[in-house]
């Protein structure tokens, strides 16, 4: 499961993995240590080795310096490919809630207003000037020859992924 940050990866990840049965692992839990450390890349990528060894899974997320060993594993690539306004609202909704309620995310990290407003580590201005990038990044996946194993399903909003998560 691929796309912008924001735009709905982990909770569509989440219930994918419910819905088939089989395990789902979110990258950012596997890479984000205690007060945002990030884990050593050779650490993160034992810890997806170890994640996909399964003959099914579901996995969230954008780390280019692992994406080699999901690509390898992988049979679907599923990309929210959302507009700009979608991921930006759904963002700020989702970062807005976590900051007020204080809600930990992964070894007790914790998002925050002053980061998210007043900072150049803002997720919001992270996803700003990602999203281009990603939107060529998996436009290019798709048409890239090498991977022409993997079947891409590229949704183009919430309902969109909506009616093909019932059916499902």
């Amino acid at each position: 499961m691929v796309g912008t940050s924001g735009s709905g990866k982990t909770t569509l990840a989440r219930e994918l993995g419910q819905r088939l049965e089989i395990p789902h692992y979110e990258l950012d839990a596997l890479h984000w240590g205690p007060d945002w450390t990030s884990t050593p890349t050779e650490e993160m990528r034992i810890r997806i080795d170890s994640a996909i060894q399964g003959d099914a899974w579901v996995i969230d997320g954008n780390y280019s310096k692992t994406q080699d060993m999901t690509i390898a594993r992988a049979d679907t690539i599923i990309w929210l490919d959302y507009e700009l306004p979608i991921i930006m609202w759904q963002l700020l909704k989702r970062t807005l809630r976590r900051a007020i309620k204080q809600e930990e995310l992964w070894a007790g990290s914790r998002e925050s207003l002053r980061i998210t407003f007043f900072s150049r580590d803002s997720i919001l201005l992270y996803a700003l000037q990602s999203y281009q990038r990603r939107r060529r990044q998996y436009s290019a996946m798709m048409v890239d020859s090498t991977l022409a194993h993997l079947c891409f399903i590229c949704l183009k909003s919430p309902q969109e992924m909506q009616v093909w998560l019932d059916s499902i």
